[in-house]
């Protein structure tokens, strides 16, 4: 230790000594001084993680005070609160107000999904929990029936998707699984926590999404605590680093962890199939159109034989939500009119507001996403056709509404490129 304290208090010293950078060769001063400025980054680093892993990794805020309580029911509150059934395992939260575990179920791997907006400001909020069940489970109320609750489920799935033909059946799906222990009633518990995760945007998205095969499972769900089925593999290989480091990395980082750790190309083109395949899951389905408003490789994710599974729905949203977030809404310019991180409206200079229509298609975000991913690698005799058909992808423009021609042919000629190279080989 004596001597430890000797070296550091010479490389301390050794830039202000001219007489110790005599008595030192200068490739050894540099090579010491380089080794403890990776130390001094390196402990900064650990530092952030650590003073924010208390923020980011609040996942027992959502656990079963309120199930004891009588306030909340659910699928997996008994093997979560009674039987301790389920395992959390590690954190994998990137915001606060957005905690996500992954997590073993019924022997299956599982990814723990809560939301605590409400509970994160201690100091506004010292009783940070019973804030919590006022705010998230103050609704329905004692008293409201069946038929008033299926009114209330409806209206509020007609402001969040549109008014569609198919919502009653949506209704009743949602009233089934409320019904989880299948008596034929629902209890206020029930029907609380049912009304608490129909308020998480990605939960919206994924009963929107149910019978796609993109998106991910449902699996049950306690209060506004859900399970989903896990994602075995992240195409961002930046999502294996402690969530509060990723920011601190450039993008040529990122592209550059893609390009040495990734599958191997063909693997990337099956994914990016999948990625295209998601794009027309999302293009005037059973319950509307959406758009990705957050399209970056930390949400790409793919099973074991290299499927496409979208790995966060959080930033995908339905677009009655986005209209009615950007319409009439004031602006100077057209920077004023985002939702989300990049879905981008343009602004009537003369009315200064927002109008409600995008600018950008989802396909255009996608492709723009791929020219990184595709074509590093990309086989010599495939390379120029791909980054034509990229680059013209990446220039779909106008009202993202007025482009659905275009958008589906733009859309197949690249499927049927990637599909051509990888059909009739192990790949496909």
């Amino acid at each position: 230790m004596r001597r430890l304290r000797r070296l550091v208090h010479l490389v301390l010293l050794c830039p202000f000594s001219k007489g110790l950078q005599g008595r030192l060769p200068g490739l050894r001063v540099k090579y010491v001084l380089l080794v403890w400025l990776g130390i001094f980054v390196g402990s900064w680093m650990v530092y952030v993680h650590y003073s924010s892993y208390s923020e980011l990794c609040r996942g027992h805020v959502c656990q079963c005070d309120q199930y004891q309580k009588g306030i909340i029911s659910g699928s997996v509150c008994q093997d979560l609160c009674e039987l301790q059934k389920v395992e959390w395992r590690t954190c994998l939260s990137s915001a606060p107000g957005q905690q996500v575990y992954s997590g073993l179920w019924q022997d299956k791997e599982v990814t723990i999904k809560c939301g605590i907006e409400e509970a994160l400001n201690s100091k506004a909020w010292p009783d940070a929990v019973p804030r919590r069940e006022l705010v998230l489970f103050d609704k329905p109320t004692r008293g409201t029936s069946i038929k008033e609750f299926r009114e209330m489920t409806l209206s509020f799935l007609k402001a969040n998707l549109g008014d569609l033909p198919s919502l009653p059946a949506l209704v009743d799906q949602i009233l089934l699984m409320a019904d989880f222990n299948k008596d034929s009633r629902v209890s206020l518990a029930e029907a609380k926590s049912v009304w608490a995760l129909l308020q998480r945007n990605e939960f919206l998205l994924l009963l929107s999404l149910q019978e796609k095969e993109h998106a991910s499972r449902l699996l049950g769900y306690c209060g506004d605590l859900y399970l989903t089925e896990s994602i075995p593999h992240g195409s961002w290989h930046g999502a294996v680093l402690l969530p509060a480091l990723r920011p601190l990395l450039p993008s040529v980082l990122h592209r550059a962890l893609q390009q040495w750790f990734g599958p191997a190309w063909p693997w990337r083109a099956k994914i990016a199939i999948g990625l295209l395949e998601f794009v027309e899951e999302l293009f005037h389905g059973s319950y509307g159109t959406f758009y990705m408003c957050e399209t970056t490789l930390a949400n790409v994710g793919y099973t074991a034989t290299y499927d496409f599974k979208m790995a966060d729905l959080q930033q995908v949203a339905p677009e009655a939500t986005v209209r009615r977030f950007l319409q009439g809404r004031h602006c100077e310019q057209s920077s004023d009119c985002i939702y989300g991180r990049d879905c981008r409206a343009p602004c009537d200079k003369l009315m200064r507001q927002c109008k409600g229509d995008l600018i950008q298609p989802n396909l255009a975000k996608v492709c723009e996403l791929l020219r990184d991913y595709l074509l590093p690698g990309a086989p010599a005799d495939l390379y120029e056709e791909l980054g034509k058909q990229l680059r013209t992808c990446t220039t779909l423009s106008g009202l993202a509404s007025q482009v659905e021609a275009h958008h589906s042919l733009v859309l197949s000629h690249l499927k049927t490129l990637l599909w051509r190279e990888i059909s009739n080989t192990n790949y496909s």
